[in-house]
């Protein structure tokens, strides 16, 4: 393993606790929605994307707000701070209206910090070694999605927890991700003073055709692709039960911790965009499979290969961003990336949710392989970025 700044490495610790209190709790929630609360399809559409479209606007803003002040901790605290706290009410929630304003203030949490917590990422490292903290990051994340679903499945099976009981004590891990962003996370002065010294001069430059394409390629891909909720939902449909879901949410999960810290590791060395190309076709053919299979073996295979995808896109999207601005509009570049992301979540949801109800699953899969393959046909004219500090 690379040796990392102590900041890269508490912040993957904070994203390993928080993954692990959110996992509690959402890969069982299609099926309290739709068991417990009665919801179905299209509710679940709506949740998702009304959730992601809040974060969405928050990180554009505290992207920009973090290069104005050069402060990152500050946003990283408030952020995880107030989504650990509301994510766990959801367990008391008593309709899927109530479910939609607890989840939409836990994206409001992630939208406060994500921009700025990953323009600190990008702040700490240099090029030649940002896909691998980008990996190393979205390892940690997913190592914790890996045991947050196990715990909730151990919780459910052989404690006899309830649902709602399991969403309650998402709660603990919560609460120590405070602990650990207070004492080991910090703000680089050097790299402060040096940035908001150069500020009036560079926050006035374009961010480049290269950029926008970029941003343009990943709108249209995200169009495409929904929450994984429906991935969920597809496999509770073949006949996966919610005990099993949990667990292959964490199997899933190891798929994509190992690839992610390989995938951006390997993008250091052979550049951004093969790494990126290879992701999105990759996707593409999971997706056209969940279209065409429909026994229970099958779409659990398809569902653990899926895992390869994040690991080959994830870090590098966030790396190729960070490469393409100039160090004082970094917070700004990723929060426009992260609010393409996420304000394409809304009409992606819903519209795959009401593809599913009208015309049936097969024809919303195949729906998100057709947008991925022509976002990579965008992707492929995008130069590598050249920014080294």
């Amino acid at each position: 393993m690379r040796r990392f700044p102590a900041t890269v490495v508490a912040l993957g610790a904070a994203s390993f606790l928080t993954d692990l209190s959110s996992e509690m709790i959402y890969p069982l929630l299609p099926v309290f929605l739709s068991s417990v609360l009665g919801a179905g399809a299209l509710a679940l559409g709506v949740v998702e994307g009304f959730a992601e479209t809040t974060a969405a606007v928050l990180k554009i803003v505290s992207g920009w707000w973090t290069d104005r002040l050069q402060k990152r901790k500050v946003f990283v605290v408030a952020g995880y701070g107030l989504a650990g706290a509301a994510r766990p009410l959801i367990g008391l929630a008593g309709s899927w209206v109530t479910v939609l304003a607890l989840r939409m203030t836990d994206r409001v949490g992630k939208g406060i910090r994500t921009s700025p917590r990953d323009a600190l990422i990008g702040d700490s490292v240099t090029a030649d070694m940002r896909g691998a903290a980008f990996g190393f990051h979205r390892a940690m994340d997913h190592a914790g999605a890996v045991a947050g679903p196990l715990v909730a499945a151990a919780l459910l099976s052989w404690f006899g927890f309830s649902l709602r009981a399991v969403f309650l004590l998402a709660a603990i891990p919560a609460l120590l991700v405070m602990v650990v962003l207070v004492l080991w996370v910090h703000d680089r002065p050097h790299h402060t003073k040096q940035v908001a010294d150069a500020a009036p001069a560079v926050t006035r430059q374009k961010l480049g055709r290269d950029f926008r394409l970029l941003l343009a390629a990943v709108l249209l891909f995200t169009l495409g692709n929904s929450t994984d909720a429906f991935i969920l939902l597809r496999l509770n449909d073949g006949g996966v039960g919610a005990s099993a879901i949990a667990l292959l949410w964490a199997v899933h999960h190891v798929v994509k911790m190992v690839s992610a810290y390989f995938g951006g590791a390997f993008s250091d060395r052979v550049g951004r965009r093969p790494v990126m190309l290879a992701g999105w076709i990759v996707y593409a053919g999971i997706y056209a499979a969940f279209a065409w299979f429909d026994s229970e073996a099958a779409l659990i295979a398809v569902f653990l290969v899926y895992g390869l995808y994040f690991g080959l896109v994830e870090p590098v999207e966030k790396a190729w961003v960070t490469d393409l601005a100039p160090p004082a509009r970094r917070g700004a570049a990723l929060g426009y990336y992260h609010g393409a992301v996420g304000l394409a979540a809304l009409p992606a949801s819903v519209l795959f949710g009401l593809i599913w109800q009208q015309w049936g699953a097969p024809t919303a899969f195949l729906f998100g392989a057709a947008m991925a393959l022509a976002a990579s046909g965008i992707l492929s004219f995008v130069r590598e970025g050249t920014e080294k500090t």
